[in-house]
């Protein structure tokens, strides 16, 4: 199925797609990629390097008639969300990617696919090693860890670019060229309870929300789709309130960024309330399903009896874990009052773990205003410390700011106008790009942002639009031949 990849056009985008995929490249485990992109940069005879943090930077001259013009960072992450479904097997720590082409559409079975933001560096590693593409004078930024923590783009010193303008093909859309997004912060909270013997007389069951769409926790946020924590925790707090239920664990969720899509739990009733918490349940999960029936098709809501555990949660920690989850805010807390559509921001309840006598809930706040996003933070910090929850911020990272006058901006908008006969949608968007990270350190690089279409990026739904793909790249060169001269 690789050389099926292979032979898509542009055939050196996929090709080089192919080879990436086929490399294990989890956040925070890059070391394989890392050293494939280096062999890669030696292979070809250019300049590369591995700066302190394990970001990989290959360098390639300006093709002849284009030395005249400004160097240009090229920038693309190496990393990828790992995410499948709960049948499906695969070891993401060791195998690569099985894609297979759907019509128009590159997909993965029962994975995700890595296009984000494989493609990009896809394309990347195409003008690297291109012998007929007019291009300035390149430097290929690859950085690590930016779905789990941008600690890439924290990392990179000031000084080791020389570039004036970047590229950063991280954007999913063939349509927009983005010129802002929006920063973030990890909002974690933990604490520890006592854990009894389980009631006599009690029957025990194993509660499973499955099917959701999921989804990247900021471009996807502003559709309302469901979030199988918060979908959990309201048939939790309804039993608990109605028949005493009684939870021994529960596993809802994966990565921080990606719209939790399935949570299990295990739970015990009294067994002379039962039936009555069938019966009930039951009409809970009709309403939730006629809730989300335009919007989660799939979901799933199944309730099975099992033998009983050893250990449930003591009751007050219970009741103040189902009271918190409730009064968190999830999905969109603010819309831009600038930006008509754009979400400025929101809050992704991404993870809850109860198990052996300690909690842990994960979320991800995004919003491209700095007071905002610390604003919405400490609401849900006080929302868990009410329980008695501990709260701690980390992960953060700033928004990039838009530059209305940007020169590149203003080239690549031109250039799609006159390609494409349409003039794009520039804008921001509600998810972190690194740029605005790089430009800490970077404050003088002109920025723009631009990719093609890609579809439910972290969910084993991700696919690839294999002519929009053929746009971006067409789109890409003109760029490249175009660019700003120097400044004399």
């Amino acid at each position: 199925m690789s050389q099926d990849i292979r032979n898509i056009e542009p055939k050196s985008v996929w090709g080089h797609f192919a080879d990436l995929n086929a490399v294990p490249r989890p956040s925070k485990k890059e070391e394989r990629v890392i050293q494939f992109m280096v062999d890669f940069g030696n292979d070809l005879n250019l300049e590369n390097f591995v700066d302190k943090v394990g970001n990989v930077i290959i360098k390639k001259p300006a093709t002849s008639g284009m030395e005249n013009r400004k160097t240009v960072v090229m920038q693309g992450h190496l990393d990828m969300v790992h995410q499948k479904n709960s049948d499906t097997v695969f070891d993401f720590d060791k195998e690569g990617i099985k894609m297979f082409i759907d019509g128009d559409w590159v997909k993965a079975k029962g994975t995700t696919l890595g296009a984000d933001n494989g493609l990009g560096v896809a394309a990347i590693m195409a003008i690297l090693s291109s012998t007929d593409i007019a291009h300035p004078t390149i430097e290929a930024l690859f950085t690590i860890d930016e779905e789990t923590g941008m600690t890439g783009a924290m990392g990179l010193e000031g000084g080791v670019l020389e570039g004036e303008i970047l590229l950063n093909l991280d954007t999913e859309e063939d349509d927009e060229i983005g010129m802002g997004c929006a920063g973030g912060v990890d909002v974690t909270a933990t604490r520890t309870y006592l854990e009894e013997e389980t009631p006599e007389n009690t029957t025990a069951f194993s509660i499973t929300v499955k099917g959701l769409n999921g989804g990247h926790s900021g471009m996807d946020i502003i559709k309302g789709l469901g979030n199988a924590n918060k979908i959990m925790n309201r048939i939790l707090f309804d039993a608990f309130a109605n028949f005493g239920l009684r939870i021994s664990e529960i596993n809802g969720g994966s990565l921080r960024n990606a719209i939790p899509r399935e949570s299990t739990a295990t739970v015990v009733v009294d067994s002379i309330s039962k039936e009555p918490f069938l019966f009930e349940t039951a009409q809970l999960i009709k309403n939730i399903k006629e809730e989300f029936l335009t919007l989660e098709e799939n979901l799933t809501i199944e309730i099975n009896e099992i033998l009983s555990p050893e250990k449930v949660m003591e009751l007050g920690v219970q009741e103040g874990l189902t009271k918190s989850i409730y009064a968190a805010l999830n999905g969109v807390y603010r819309m831009s009052p600038d930006v008509e559509g754009l979400v400025e921001t929101s809050n992704n309840i991404a993870r809850v773990i109860v198990k052996d006598g300690a909690i842990k809930i994960g979320c991800l706040t995004r919003s491209s205003s700095e007071t905002n996003k610390w604003d919405l933070a400490n609401s849900l910090r006080s929302s868990f410390e009410l329980s008695g929850f501990e709260v701690y911020f980390s992960g953060t990272y700033p928004g990039w700011l838009p530059n209305v006058k940007s020169e590149i901006l203003k080239t690549v908008a031109n250039i799609y106008t006159d390609l494409f006969k349409e003039k794009p949608l520039v804008a921001a968007c509600h998810a972190g790009l690194e740029c605005g990270i790089l430009g800490q350190n970077y404050p003088n690089m002109d920025m723009v942002s631009f990719g093609p279409t890609i579809r439910g990026a972290h969910s084993p739904d991700e696919r690839a639009q294999i002519s929009s793909t053929q746009k971006f790249w067409k789109l890409l060169l003109e760029v490249l031949k175009n660019t700003p001269k120097k400044t004399a």
